[in-house]
């Protein structure tokens, strides 16, 4: 199982750290190392939130995301996609981006840093409305129920993400901004960029649940509302097997989410080595440990057995969110924004343990591997 599942993760790690050696030395292994943990410490909640939505997907999309997806994860956000920010900054085209890069990281540095602000609004609002998503949606299960419970109550009022999203960044904006403006049109891009894929994956899913409760009546004719049948799930609307447009917007959201993750891994990133390709292959490994850890995730149906992960990883995400809004102005290490991420999923792991072995009603998910395809929640 271990082999079947993380055995691309661990060739790649093995070539990249063979290509490091080869490009520069002892110091390219041990940056390329390094950086590779980082990558897997600052997204861990990200594995946990791609396989609930991963767990929806059908064996198409699920492959697609394994495949098309890494690649877009590897070598688009860790390697292009600093090309283009710096590029758009200082108005050069890619190629010209990837020679200052090359032989003058210190200014590449300087024009990243500079477009970190826009960076950090638009992947932290990303962020913040997934979350606010979560913990405003009532559902059963509570992992921290003094706190959910209120919050899922006022979260009845419409639209109250958005309220609440939009007046963090503009308190954000006003109060650590250097340039206003462009963080709060960065950040209302995030916003609209979450709002937009979240609800086409809701209207072609809506779409496919009435189509398949058009097959499901009983002999008089009725069918059981699909919202009733479905447990509410985090993401964009609740599908099982999602297929055809749905599909592939849960594969576009997926790929968005991915990205605002990797927005901070990659600025971090900059405060180890300034060398894009380094960064490439440290970040790359890091991808592939965490595109492996999503599909063990699936196949083990660790989510079904601890049912309180989700709950942690969704709010380290929140903290990831508050962490890139005050690093607009505010430094905060890398450490600190790994460590409050693993700390709330390992606590919320130890939580899942604690419920199962206490039988207060959650029952440990089957032994066996499963299926990836699997879309039981």
């Amino acid at each position: 199982m271990i082999l079947r599942t993380f055995g691309w993760a661990f060739g790649i790690t093995v070539l990249g750290l063979l290509v490091a050696a080869l490009y520069d030395g002892g110091t390219g292994l041990a940056l390329v190392a390094v950086l590779a943990v980082l990558e897997i410490s600052l997204s861990f909640d990200n594995a946990v939130v791609n396989a609930k939505v991963l767990d929806r997907m059908s064996p198409f999309w699920q492959k697609i995301f394994l495949t098309v997806g890494i690649a877009i994860a590897v070598f688009g956000m860790r390697l292009v996609f600093p090309l283009l920010i710096v590029g758009i900054t200082a108005k050069l085209n890619p190629v010209e981006a990837f020679d200052l890069a090359l032989n003058d990281p210190h200014k590449y540095h300087h024009l990243m840093n500079d477009a970190y602000p826009m960076i950090a609004a638009f992947g932290g609002m990303f962020l913040l409305m997934l979350f606010l998503d979560f913990v405003f949606e009532e559902r059963a299960d509570k992992w921290l129920p003094w706190l959910e419970a209120p919050l899922q109550r006022i979260g009845k009022l419409d639209q109250l993400s958005v309220v609440v999203a939009g007046g963090a960044l503009a308190f954000t904006a006003g109060l650590f901004a250097d340039e206003p403006g462009q963080v709060m049109i960065a950040g209302v891009l995030g916003m609209v960029t979450y709002i937009l894929v979240n609800g086409l994956g809701e209207l072609f899913s809506e779409a496919t649940e009435e189509d398949d409760e058009d097959g499901d009546g009983d002999e008089d004719g009725d069918a059981e509302p699909a919202a009733e049948r479905a447990p509410a799930r985090s993401g964009p609307s609740s599908l099982a097997l999602a297929t055809g447009k749905a599909g592939f917007f849960l594969f576009l959201y997926l790929e968005v989410l991915d990205a605002s993750f990797s927005f901070d891994g990659v600025i971090g990133a900059f405060a180890i080595s300034t060398d894009p390709i380094i960064i490439a292959l440290g970040l790359g490994i890091g991808a592939m440990y965490i595109r492996s850890l999503t599909v063990f995730l699936v196949r083990k149906g660790t989510l079904h057995e601890y049912v309180y992960l989700e709950h942690g990883a969704h709010w380290a995400i929140g903290a990831l969110a508050v962490c890139m809004l005050v690093s607009i102005g505010r430094h905060v290490p890398e450490w600190l924004t790994g460590g409050i991420g693993a700390g709330l999923i390992i606590a919320a792991f130890i939580s899942s343990v604690v419920r199962n072995r206490g039988g207060d009603g959650a029952s440990a998910a089957a032994g066996g591997d499963k299926p990836l395809h699997s879309s039981k929640v």
